[in-house]
């Protein structure tokens, strides 16, 4: 189950990476997005506003960054099994919950659009966690007692 589990991040960092080197190549090109989804037809607003870039650079590329890391992390997984891979993989898959959870609040409350494409991207985060948390369940370590062995001795009574 873990396995499948790692596989299915490994593809769904695969459509994040495609999905961010989109907006990133549009960015790059200047050409518009293409965006006709009804009610969510606001790419390009969201894409051209001042919330787009940080520290001067387009969100898409940091996405395509994140995606990167999160493909090689389950990539390697594959071949390691790794118990610390697996809760970096869980960390960084909870980075990008919450950064995404911000943008789409961003979009909803600020620029007032909302993207197709940012909220595939929020979307394929939010898998990526829930696949994360079912390869390696997040609990708390708990030190278990061995079982009382039926060989002891009692003290002598008085």
């Amino acid at each position: 189950m873990k396995r499948a589990g790692v596989v299915c991040i490994l593809f769904l960092a695969f459509a994040g990476l495609a999905d961010s080197s989109y907006i990133a190549q549009h960015e790059v090109s200047g050409t518009p997005l293409l965006c006709n989804i009804s009610n969510l037809s606001g790419c390009n607003i969201v894409a051209t506003s001042p919330y787009s870039h940080l520290f001067g650079i387009p969100l898409a590329v940091y996405g395509i960054v994140f995606y990167g890391i999160i493909f090689v992390l389950a990539a390697l997984e594959l071949v390691i099994f790794d118990r610390l891979l697996r809760r970096f993989l869980q960390g960084m898959a909870f980075i990008g919950v919450i950064a995404s959870l911000y943008f789409t609040l961003v979009q909803v409350f600020i620029i007032g659009a909302l993207c197709v494409y940012c909220l595939a991207s929020a979307g394929i985060a939010l898998l990526m966690m829930v696949f994360a948390s079912i390869i390696e369940p997040v609990r708390g370590t708990t030190k278990h007692m061995p079982p009382p062995s039926r060989h002891f001795s009692m003290p002598p009574a008085s």
